[in-house]
């Protein structure tokens, strides 16, 4: 690990130059109470009963899929620690000016509105026991979180260029299937939020490509790794304080309706095939051949998984408030 240590450490300036794209300036940014009623107005009441009366149109099983959502948002600070875990990532001292603990700030607080968004929407449609909800948060911050990259940064970015994209395409999938029932609010919220993914997924994608640049056989050998160990989806200890499969009904959920799916995953495989050029890497030998040959090849087998996943049955959640919930 020390040469991808000294590799990510290189790339400082690397970073530097390009973190002022990848980022948006605090000023130029959305905030959660732009799509929001404000309650400070004096017709509030009618703003909410009219937010109300356009949230009653989601159906349920897309409202469980958005609280799943949320609560993988909401246990961002999980996330952070694990990227300051990275070696060679770290932020020392917590305001450090090292371009790489700037970005993981700036990513952080980007990141930490999306949470607080979802939240507060679900908290004003009525529709939600926050309660339990709010447990199921308590939990997974708890348990923790766990992508098996072992702090290797090499690692680290496959895993967030995979995961940041994957949560692009549910954001977008959720704001598509609440357009259809007649929820502008919501589609709005998720387009913005997608927005912020596709950004930070350019991003990882972007450091990782240089990796490949500068050091090919390890980073096609990281890649495979995380292939190999399959991605971990960052909410998979979730619970709610009965329901141990919580992570499962959520997942059959999503992929029943078209959120996120097994073809969503090759999809995001072949995605980074592409883009990190893997197929033209030349001059590879030993294990880094034999990686380079599995990840090729990876998407198809996946897609060929795919076509055997069938419906599943109605799932019950203790977040939904309604009747039958």
């Amino acid at each position: 690990m020390e040469r991808h240590v000294e590799v990510v450490e290189s790339m400082q300036d690397y970073v530097r130059k390009h973190i002022g794209s990848l980022l948006k300036p605090v000023g130029e940014s959305w905030q959660p109470s732009d799509f929001l009623p404000d309650l400070a107005a004096e017709n509030w009441i009618q703003r909410l009963s009219e937010f109300r009366e356009r949230a009653r149109a989601l159906p349920r099983d897309l409202l469980a899929v958005l609280v799943g959502d949320m609560v993988t948002e909401e246990a961002l600070p999980t996330y952070q620690s694990w990227i300051n875990r990275l070696r060679g990532l770290a932020d020392p001292t917590g305001t450090s000016d090292n371009p790489w603990a700037q970005w993981s700030r700036g990513w952080t607080s980007e990141e930490n509105r999306h949470g607080d968004l979802l939240n507060r929407y679900l908290t004003l449609t009525g529709r939600i026991n926050m309660r339990a909800v709010e447990t199921t948060i308590h939990h997974l911050l708890n348990r923790g979180f766990d992508p098996q990259t072992e702090n290797d940064p090499y690692l680290g970015f496959v895993y967030t260029s995979f995961q940041e994209r994957a949560t692009k395409i549910s954001h977008r999938n959720v704001a598509t299937l609440a357009k259809r029932a007649g929820e502008e609010i919501l589609h709005t919220i998720c387009g913005v939020i997608a927005g912020d993914e596709a950004r930070h997924e350019k991003a990882y994608k972007l450091f990782m490509a240089r990796v490949f640049e500068l050091d090919p056989a390890e980073a096609v050998s990281a890649f495979a790794t995380m292939m190999r160990r399959k991605i971990t989806m960052p909410a998979v200890l979730m619970y709610d304080g009965a329901e141990e499969n919580l992570f499962a009904k959520f997942s059959r959920v999503a992929q029943q309706i078209g959120v996120y799916t097994a073809s969503d995953y090759a999809g995001i495989v072949d995605d980074l095939v592409k883009t990190w050029n893997v197929e033209q890497l030349s001059g590879l030998s030993g294990a880094a051949a034999k990686a380079q040959e599995y990840v090729c090849g990876l998407a198809d087998r996946y897609r060929a998984l795919a076509g055997r996943v069938s419906g599943t049955a109605p799932e019950e959640f203790s977040w939904l408030a309604e009747p039958g919930a």
